[in-house]
């Protein structure tokens, strides 16, 4: 354990997230998500019995978002058509309005196909136990600043 580092953090997921450069993705999935599929050419991290939101926190709290960028955090969106309940996007609103001074603003949705292309491209994979539907979430790290 280490003060002021969430416990959601783990060893595996602190090391991840020091590894990662400027820009580089990671995507933190729901548990219908095709995690091992994208992720092959990235690590795939296991957090089974967590949620999306709990880790979106958790990461925010360490994370810089990349700020040469306007929209450094992405969302699955629904498909056309589909009716699912996206309630948990009020949750995100209000976990990067927490971390971000630029608010929601930096949030963007991707097509479901875009969205699967775009987490081909990603460092890591965190895949949850997520039971929402469109609840997947793509991070592009940014730098600290000193």
């Amino acid at each position: 354990m280490l003060k002021g580092i969430s416990p959601m953090l783990s060893p595996q997921l602190l090391k991840v997230l020091c590894e990662m450069g400027h820009s580089d993705t990671i995507v933190i999935a729901d548990g219908n998500f095709p995690a091992e599929t994208m992720g092959k050419d990235a690590i795939v991290i296991r957090m089974d019995g967590h949620g999306v939101p709990e880790i979106l926190d958790a990461i925010l709290s360490v994370f810089p978002l990349d700020s040469y960028i306007d929209k450094p955090v992405k969302l699955m969106d629904r498909v056309k058509g589909d009716n699912a309940d996206v309630s948990i996007w009020k949750k995100y609103d209000e976990i990067v309005a927490k971390y971000e001074e630029r608010g929601t603003a930096v949030i963007d949705k991707l097509e479901r196909f875009e969205f699967y292309e775009e987490s081909k491209k990603a460092y890591a994979v965190i895949a949850t136990s997520e039971t929402s539907q469109y609840a997947n979430v793509i991070l592009q790290k940014g730098c600290v600043l000193l």
